[in-house]
């Protein structure tokens, strides 16, 4: 039975190559099999019509016999005139169905089964790694160094892979065009980067000597970073274009946690710093002035009020973490020292406070 390929696509018989051609894509995009609600018969019908019409030798062939007609692919054994479509070229890679500048790949915005046909700027591998600093450190910040073993940017060609003063030569692989069709996936072929030229076109007509045309090496590289103030344990540091690099792409990122020790008399809550400090049980009765050494050394005076509880908290304003844009407070839990032996002449003091119920 005869098909009309012009009513497939939905097209008069006098349309010209570029609505048959927008046509195709509108019919292609909707009844695609990868996508949810596709239809692969219809599908399969779209691409038959196509492929008649949009070959003018074919075209006419088909208004002059039909779909019934002489068969314009030329198979054998697989059926008679146009009815004999043979799709199998799809899946072995026969046939050579071509299809124009038509992007199959656009139309479902990133190809067939969820593969993008675009290529995609290769970039290099992200590294990790964990530095532990003091907590001093932590609250004022520090500048660190760390030894990397990770690929570099080749020195001696700048990542291009050529010798000095040697050119860069088409590839023969993609013929320049940085993508190659490397295998069959449903019923149409898949675009990948070329393994050769590694996506750019190119390949050096002498390849360099120290990187042997790889355009990174492996080397050791010692680097120094800054550790900002107020950093928190677990924090994590990220160094753009410190990571592994990649020939043709930017480098990855060097990611660093950092680990903070603790201190035998500080810690911190935010960006306050807490201090327990324990006073004699006088002091805390009649009160008194206490010097307090800070973590850069540097000396305060703490007024303790005369009737001073255990677990009281002082605050110092201004005098926790110090950062670019806020500042954190001194917070001191003051600790009551009880004496376990007393003088005589100390007894008979707390003796005198017991006896008037205090």
């Amino acid at each position: 039975m005869s098909k009309d390929y012009y009513k497939t696509l939905g097209v008069d018989k006098s349309a010209s190559a570029d609505e048959i051609k927008k046509a195709f894509r509108k019919m292609a995009h909707k009844y695609h099999p990868d996508k949810k609600d596709g239809d692969e018969v219809k599908f399969k019908e779209a691409n038959e019509a196509y492929q008649v019409l949009s070959d003018e030798k074919k075209r006419r062939q088909y208004d002059q016999f039909g779909s019934a007609g002489p068969n314009p692919f030329g198979n054998q054994g697989g059926g008679q005139g146009f009815g004999g479509f043979d799709f199998s070229g799809f899946q072995q890679g026969a046939g050579g169905f071509d299809f124009g500048d038509i992007d199959l790949g656009d139309l479902f915005g990133g190809g067939f089964g969820g593969r993008s046909s675009r290529r995609k700027r290769r970039r290099g591998s992200d590294m990790q790694m964990r530095i532990e600093i003091d907590f001093v450190d932590a609250v004022f910040g520090v500048k660190k160094k760390v030894t990397l073993d990770h690929t570099k940017t080749c020195s001696d060609c700048d990542g291009s892979g050529a010798e000095e003063g040697s050119s860069m030569d088409t590839c023969p692989e993609c013929n320049g065009q940085g993508k190659i069709q490397t295998q069959m996936m449903g019923i149409f072929a898949t675009v990948t980067e070329c393994p050769t030229c590694e996506g750019s076109g190119k390949v050096p007509k002498e390849k360099c000597k120290k990187c042997k045309g790889a355009g990174v090496t492996r080397e050791k590289e010692e680097i120094e970073f800054s550790i900002p103030a107020g950093i928190k344990n677990g924090d994590t540091l990220r160094i753009s274009g410190r990571g592994g690099a990649v020939k043709n792409g930017p480098s990855g990122d060097l990611f660093i946690q950092v680990l903070v020790k603790t201190h035998k008399s500080f810690r911190r809550n935010g960006l306050d710093l807490i201090l327990d400090y324990e006073i004699p049980i006088s002091d805390a009765v009649l009160g008194a002035k206490h010097t307090l050494t800070m973590l850069d050394d540097s000396k305060i005076d703490v007024k303790i009020p005369s009737g001073t509880s255990h677990g009281t908290t002082l605050r110092v304003s201004g005098k926790g973490i110090v950062t670019d844009r806020s500042k954190g407070n001194l917070l001191i839990n003051i600790k009551i020292r009880i004496p376990k032996k007393l003088s005589k002449k100390a007894k008979e003091a707390i003796e005198v406070l017991q006896s008037e119920g205090y």
